[in-house]
């Protein structure tokens, strides 16, 4: 007979067990910054757990972030949450962090930075503070839990730091599903039996416990360790012991023949049996509310004496609900816990206590529209849950995190009354976040919908046709987006919004059925349109793209033409256009075999400011010197650079076809033909899926060059025919010579 001990260790959330493998990945980590480290795992798997096990000997300060989908929009969000709760000193900090003086009181007496009026710049410039805030505390952890709540902001600044790293500087991530940052991935499995065993021991005060019993309980809990924490306190709670410490195979008829979920219902079931029905009232408030219980909330929410409710917390968390926390209110003890309280409510309790949350909320100032929009959904009000979600929307957008404006804009195309002018509005607003956020293989559906009302005005057609194509070019459909384009230019009313839509489809090399002519007469009408805007930001841009064009004809006189245009005073005033015409001259230069010209251009963009801040350009610019290295004979490592540029988390599908064109062409002069035949093939197939005529064309020539055999090579002189840029042809026109 074995004797479990009726004296239940309450603390239970500190027993700990196994991970030895994972644990030693997170201190290597912490004992050499700066490091990023990704631990992921399902709901109550034990990431929190580990986290903090391997923190507990963390070097310097921690910085705990917690995300959370509901909070305001403000880029940084979770990270400058953490930094105000531990309320560090700075001493001696870079004038650039004054841009966090509103939100951490410990900067209060820095005078901000009027903000920038390029949201992609105010966002480097954010990074870059939030770097510099970080290094003045190193040595520092930053452990964000939740990253798959993340504002767009938090996950590019993980993202930025692979690049910009900050000496010191540790962040420790958890997530229960992927997420796309560079970081060394510790993926969390349930426990193993003997795991299982070894904590439901520790939990009991048992060296050794009977085979059966440990393996009812695996089988049961399937390894989630949360669950087994939460069924072996319930089996003591509920005096089961007695009977299991008899017969220790009667585990099984104990916990019933249930799934996972069903079981952590019915042990926090058991649990609030005890509870009295105010008590009770109290905790699904609080599981509506949010994961924190917080008591004056919840008392202004029930209209109950802030003591009642004190009372009822202390209540709930002596059953083992709620979680009490250091200097804070208690929180539930895991989300799981959380979410069955939740579901218990009946479905007309919760709406109600949604719209009294909104009702509560609505009071305060200024008016936390996030939560409003997520009270108002649940409560099962359109109106206002749209009416706040445009506002949270709006408020992310003037804060450059066009992600979340999406995300809030996305919810509202959920209501199928809402009025057409209406919904056609919103869903401008959507084009436009979508377009520079990374909610666009969720959005482009919506909006295609969208399109397919014929009752659309048409200015609001044309805005979301534009949007909708550029979405999809970016999504690595060039056909289908430039057709899309082309649909849209005719309801574009505002002349510089039509001036980049023509300018856009004045390039060659996404679409190959359409002859350079129809490139031209789009450029003609771009620069037309934009000298009608009278926007200098429309016509610098459609000037930055007929050069473009004039580079991939090849004409005698674009060179001399790109290097006047290079001395332009007017990109003192847009560094990130001047940024990009280099690169998009140098790739027109690289497609017409004139490198000497792309690395000139190459230089001149490197030592450009913009090159250091543009992050959404980076993998273009980052590609393009791969090519050039490919071009001019620089390959050692090139392999390998280029299987991380098409391993990276924040690639654009866009480039992927050249990059795969590239390493196809390396591996061909590597002599691993096999390898460069395959490769290319692929390239060609997925090109003439999608009607890039760059980089078929090429990929037919390099194929030629592998197999020895000119018939793909006088394929692709063919398609640089049909296109009218014979330029195009003259590499394989080289390789027919060859062959011969």
């Amino acid at each position: 007979m074995f004797q479990l001990s009726a004296a239940f260790n309450l603390h239970s959330a500190k027993a700990f067990v196994g991970r030895d493998g994972e644990l030693a990945v997170l201190r290597a980590a912490l004992s050499a910054p700066p490091s990023a480290v990704l631990v992921l795992g399902e709901g109550g798997v034990g990431k929190t757990r580990l986290v903090a096990e391997a923190l507990s000997a963390a070097p310097g300060r921690v910085i705990v972030a917690h995300c959370d989908d509901l909070r305001e929009p403000l880029p940084l969000g979770p990270i400058l949450d953490g930094l105000r709760l531990c309320s560090p000193a700075l001493p001696g900090l870079d004038p650039a962090v004054a841009v966090f003086a509103p939100y951490l009181p410990a900067l209060a007496a820095l005078s901000p930075p009027p903000p920038l009026d390029d949201p992609r710049a105010e966002r480097a410039r954010l990074l870059g503070a939030m770097a510099a805030l970080l290094g003045a505390l190193a040595p520092v952890v930053v452990a964000l839990e939740d990253l798959q709540m993340a504002d767009p902001a938090t996950l590019e600044f993980v993202t930025w730091l692979a690049t910009h790293p900050v000496p010191g500087l540790t962040v420790v991530m958890t997530s229960r599903e992927p997420v796309a940052v560079p970081a060394r991935v510790v993926r969390l499995a349930p426990l193993s039996p003997a795991e299982v065993g070894s904590l439901a021991g520790t939990l009991l005060r048992r060296d050794v416990l009977p085979p059966v019993f440990v393996e009812q309980l695996f089988e049961r809990t399937a390894g989630v360790p949360f669950l087994v924490e939460e069924v072996v306190r319930s089996l003591v709670e509920r005096h089961e012991i007695d009977r299991i410490d008899q017969r220790p195979d009667l585990l099984g008829d104990v916990l019933g023949d249930v799934a996972v979920p069903a079981l952590l219902r019915d042990v926090l079931l058991w649990r609030m049996r005890p509870l009295d029905e105010p008590t009770r009232d109290v905790l699904g408030a609080a599981a509506v509310h949010g994961v924190v219980a917080e008591a004056h909330a919840l008392a202004e929410l029930l209209s109950l004496p802030v003591g009642q409710v004190e009372e009822a917390l202390r209540d709930a968390a002596g059953a083992g609900l709620l979680h009490p926390v250091d200097d804070g209110p208690p929180r539930f003890r895991h989300t799981l816990a959380r979410q069955v309280v939740y579901e218990l409510l009946p479905e007309l309790e919760r709406r109600m206590l949604h719209l009294r949350c909104a009702r509560v909320l609505e009071r305060q100032a200024p008016r936390p529209v996030a939560q409003l929009a997520h009270h108002y959904r649940l409560a099962g009000n359109p109106a206002d849950h749209v009416r706040n979600a445009e506002a949270a929307a709006d408020l992310a957008t003037a804060r450059g995190d066009d992600a979340t404006a999406a995300r809030f804009l996305l919810a509202t195309m959920d209501h199928p009354e809402l009025p057409r002018r209406q919904r056609a509005r919103l869903a401008g607003k959507l084009g436009r976040s979508a377009v520079e956020g990374v909610t666009q293989a969720e959005a482009i559906p919506v909006l295609r919908r969208i399109l397919t009302d014929r009752g659309l005005p048409p200015g609001a057609r044309g805005d979301l046709g534009l949007a909708l194509g550029r979405m999809l070019r970016q999504q690595g459909e060039a056909s289908a987006g430039y057709e899309e384009i082309e649909r849209a230019v005719p309801h574009l009313k505002q002349h510089g919004r039509r001036a980049r839509a023509l300018a856009i489809l004045s390039a060659p090399d996404t679409v190959l059925d359409r002859h350079v002519d129809e490139h031209l007469r789009y450029c003609a009408a771009a620069l037309q349109a934009a000298r009608q805007s009278g926007d200098p930001s429309a016509l610098l841009s459609v000037e930055i793209a007929q050069l473009s064009l004039r580079l991939e004809l090849d004409e005698p006189g674009a060179w001399p033409a790109v290097r006047r245009a290079l001395d332009d005073p007017r990109f003192a005033d847009h560094p990130r256009d001047h940024l990009r015409a280099c690169l998009n001259w140098a790739q027109g230069a690289l497609h017409t075999g004139r490198d000497d010209r792309a690395a000139q251009l190459l230089a001149i963009a490197r030592g450009l400011p913009a090159a250091a801040e543009y992050e959404r350009i980076r993998p273009v610019a980052e590609l393009t010197e791969h090519a050039l290295d490919l071009a001019t004979g620089r390959l050692d490592g090139l392999e390998d650079r280029l299987l991380a540029f098409l391993a990276r988390p924040d690639r654009l599908p866009l480039t992927m076809l050249d990059a795969r064109l590239y390493l196809g062409r390396l591996r061909a002069r590597l002599g691993r033909a096999g390898q460069a035949e395959s490769d290319l093939r692929s390239v060609i197939a997925d090109a003439e899926r999608v009607g890039a005529a760059w980089p078929l064309i090429p990929a037919h020539t390099a194929l030629a060059a592998v197999l020895g055999d000119p018939a793909p090579a006088r394929t692709a002189i063919a398609l640089a025919g049909r296109k009218g840029l014979p330029a195009w042809g003259r590499s394989a026109a080289a390789v027919i010579e060859r062959l011969a």
